[in-house]
């Protein structure tokens, strides 16, 4: 069996400014900080062998602090764009609020929450699921499977994509998913990757 902890980044300048994010790699918001605190100090009596994020430096920020307040500073770290949140395109910067205004608030919900319906120029979740799944095969399970504890810090989207996995959610149930900012989930995994448990911290 093994643990494996999986945290959304805190919030970032354009979350708070209510913008489509995707790739542009803008920096944690003072709450952001303040929320990878917080989750570093629900994991203090954890310890981890290695800890994977994205290349975004909202993720890479969020684990390093969280890294610091746990009190695992030189903890292994491997960043991989595979983990990155999903591709926005067309709506990247642009306003939530004047995006519902210009398209409906059924289309945006279709491009934000859907499983296969891509935004104009970008990635649907299927598309995110289609790096994050085979990464998590190649380098993550490998060392679940080896009994090792596992950090991993990405995005609301690269993480729904691994939890729609992990938790069997169907295209239906995976609409209502929504990730936190900076509330680690934890997840227990036997020796064939089947959750045993999993809940936030």
């Amino acid at each position: 069996m093994a643990q494996m902890v999986l945290i959304r980044h805190g919030e970032s300048q354009w979350n708070l400014e209510n913008r489509f994010t995707g790739w542009v790699d803008v920096p944690l918001s003072p709450k952001g900080e303040q929320e990878a605190r917080e989750a570093g100090e629900k994991l203090r009596d954890f310890r981890f062998a290695l800890a994977f994020t994205s290349v975004l430096k909202r993720a890479v920020h969020t684990l390093e602090i969280a890294l610091e307040v746990i009190g695992l500073p030189d903890l292994p770290i491997e960043k991989d764009q595979a983990l990155n949140e999903r591709m926005y395109g067309d709506l990247q910067g642009l306003d939530k609020g004047e995006t519902i205004k210009k398209y409906g608030e059924h289309q945006v919900k279709l491009w934000r929450r859907s499983y296969d319906v891509r935004p104009p120029g970008g990635e649907s979740l299927k598309d995110t699921a289609d790096r994050v799944l085979p990464y998590y095969q190649r380098r993550i399970w490998p060392e679940l499977s080896a009994g090792r504890n596992l950090l991993v810090v990405a995005h609301g989207n690269s993480l729904r994509a691994l939890v729609m996995h992990l938790d069997n959610l169907s295209r239906e149930e995976v609409l209502e998913l929504n990730i936190p900012t900076g509330a680690p989930l934890f997840y227990e995994l036997n020796g064939e990757g089947k959750v045993l448990i999993h809940r936030y911290l």
